[in-house]
C-alpha cells in the first residue's frame, strides 16, 4: 500500500494518517503483552509452584508494585483452587507444555502465583482492547479498512454509519483501558520477573545490527522519515550512531532459497530489480530433515547494506534511544536502573523482553494523544478521510517504481 503511494505519488489525508497510527498502535500493545503472557512468560513462570503460594503473601507483593485493584487475598486464593483444580485432574488445558518443578525456574510461588492471575486476566483484556482495531479496522490481525490514498471507514460525527463522537468516545475508553493494564499490571509484572533473571541479560545477543524504518508518522509525506518512532540503522551494536536508513541498501538473494535468478542465485538484488521465478530443488515429501547447506526455504535471503540485521521491538527501542527520543530514553533509563544494568543489557534476550514492554508503554501512552487529535480534526469539520486523486488507472504512468516502509 505504502509502496504503491509512493509509486503513484499519493499524499493521504490527516484523518487516514492518525487511523493507521491507531490501528497499529492498539496491534502493539495488545500483541506485545499477548506474548509476553501467553507466549513466553511460561518460560520464567512455574504454575505448579503456585499451589505453594500463600494468597496473603501474594496480595503484598502485588500491592507493593501497583495499584492494580484485583490483588486481594481471596482474589489470589480463588486462582490458587482454579490452578488446584487442574493440576488434580491432571489435564492442565492452557498450561499442560511447561517445565513443571524444573529447577531454571526461579521465582518464589507468590510471584508465580500472582503472574498465573495475570496470565488469565490478560485473555480477557486483551479481547476487550482490540475492540478499537475491531471498530477502526474491522479484523485482528488482519485489518480490512487501508486503503491505497487512505482509509475506506467514513468519518462523520452526525452520522450513525461512520466514526462519530459515540466511537470517538468508546475509542478513548478503551485506550484507557489498554493504558491501565500495561502500567499497573504488564511493566509491573515484567520487572518483577526480570529481577530474577538477570543472568539472561548476557545470552542471546543475535547478530548485532539493528534496523527500523520508522513508524507512526507524524506527517502525510510518502515514506516520511518524520515518525514518532524514528527510523536508523545500528551497525555492530554501536549506540554512538544511528545511520539514515537507504531503501537502496535492502537487498535479496536466492542462494537458500528455491527460486532462479537468471545471473546467479547469490546474486543480491534491490527487490524491485529482483526475480521470483520458482525452482524447487528440495528433497521429495514426505521427508524428515531440509539440507540446510542448500537451499532449504520459500523465503529469500534479506540483507542491509550486506548484512543480517534484527527488526522488530529491539530495533526499534535501541534506535529511538540511540537517536535521542525524549520519553524512551526515560524508560529506557528507568528500567535500566531498577534492573541495575547498564545499556550493554540491551542485547540480550533480557533486553529484547524489556524493549516489547517499554514500546507497549509508551505506545499506549500516545493511543489517547492520537484519538484526541482525530476528535479535534472531525469537530473542526475536517472529515476527508481518502484521496481519490489517483483512483482511475488511467491517472496512472505506464511504468513507476515504489518503495513503502513498515
Amino acid at each position: 500500500m505504502r509502496a504503491v503511494e509512493n509509486a503513484l505519488g499519493i499524499t493521504i489525508p490527516d484523518n487516514a494518517r492518525i487511523i493507521r497510527n491507531l490501528i497499529s498502535g492498539i496491534q502493539y500493545v495488545q500483541d506485545h503483552v499477548i506474548h509476553f503472557y501467553h507466549l513466553h512468560a511460561l518460560d520464567w513462570v512455574d504454575v505448579v509452584s503456585a499451589l505453594k503460594a500463600d494468597p496473603g503473601k501474594t496480595a503484598a507483593l502485588s500491592q507493593s508494585l501497583s495499584d492494580w485493584p484485583n490483588a486481594t487475598p481471596g482474589y489470589f486464593k480463588a486462582i490458587q483452587a482454579k490452578v488446584k483444580a487442574l493440576v488434580e485432574s491432571g489435564q492442565l488445558g492452557i498450561f499442560a507444555n511447561g517445565y513443571w518443578g524444573h529447577p531454571a525456574y526461579k521465582l518464589p510461588p507468590e510471584a508465580n502465583l500472582m503472574a498465573v492471575a495475570h496470565y488469565l486476566e490478560a485473555l480477557d483484556w486483551q479481547k476487550e482492547v482490540i475492540r478499537m482495531q475491531a471498530l477502526l479496522g474491522a479484523k485482528n490481525p488482519h485489518p480490512q479498512t487501508f486503503l491505497v490514498g487512505g482509509m475506506s471507514i467514513p468519518v462523520d460525527p452526525n452520522s450513525q454509519n461512520a466514526l462519530n463522537a459515540g466511537s470517538i468516545a468508546l475509542l478513548q475508553d478503551l485506550a484507557k483501558k489498554a493504558r491501565a493494564f500495561v502500567e499497573k499490571v504488564y511493566i509491573p509484572d515484567l520487572l518483577a520477573v526480570a529481577s530474577f533473571y538477570k543472568e539472561w541479560a548476557a545470552i542471546g545477543g543475535g547478530v548485532g545490527n539493528y534496523l527500523s524504518y520508522g513508524e507512526f508518522q507524524n506527517d502525510n509525506k510518502s515514506n516520511t522519515t518524520n515518525c514518532w518512532l524514528p527510523a536508523g540503522f545500528i551497525r555492530n551494536r554501536n549506540l554512538a550512531k544511528v545511520e539514515p536508513v537507504d531503501h537502496l541498501k535492502v537487498t535479496e538473494d536466492a542462494a537458500r532459497a528455491w527460486y532462479k535468478y537468471s545471473d546467479g542465485d547469490d546474486k543480491a538484488k534491490h527487490p524491485w530489480v529482483g526475480e521470483t521465478v520458482p525452482n524447487y530443488t528440495g528433497p521429495k515429501p514426505p521427508y524428515e530433515f531440509l539440507e540446510t547447506d542448500k537451499k532449504y526455504s520459500w523465503v529469500k535471503g534479506i540483507r542491509y547494506d550486506g548484512l543480517s540485521t534484527e527488526v522488530g521491538p529491539l530495533s526499534r527501542m535501541l534506535i529511538a534511544y540511540a537517536a535521542g527520543h525524549k520519553r524512551i530514553k526515560e524508560v529506557v533509563d528507568s528500567v535500566l536502573k531498577k534492573l541495575g544494568v547498564g545499556p550493554e543489557a540491551l542485547f540480550s534476550t533480557l533486553g529484547r523482553t524489556a524493549a516489547r514492554g517499554i514500546e507497549t508503554l509508551v505506545t499506549a501512552e500516545m493511543l489517547p494523544v492520537w484519538i484526541d487529535d482525530l476528535a479535534g480534526r472531525m469537530k473542526a469539520g475536517d472529515l476527508r478521510i481518502h484521496n481519490g486523486e489517483k483512483w482511475d488507472p488511467a491517472s496512472w504512468p505506464k511504468e513507476a517504481k515504489g518503495y513503502g516502509f513498515h
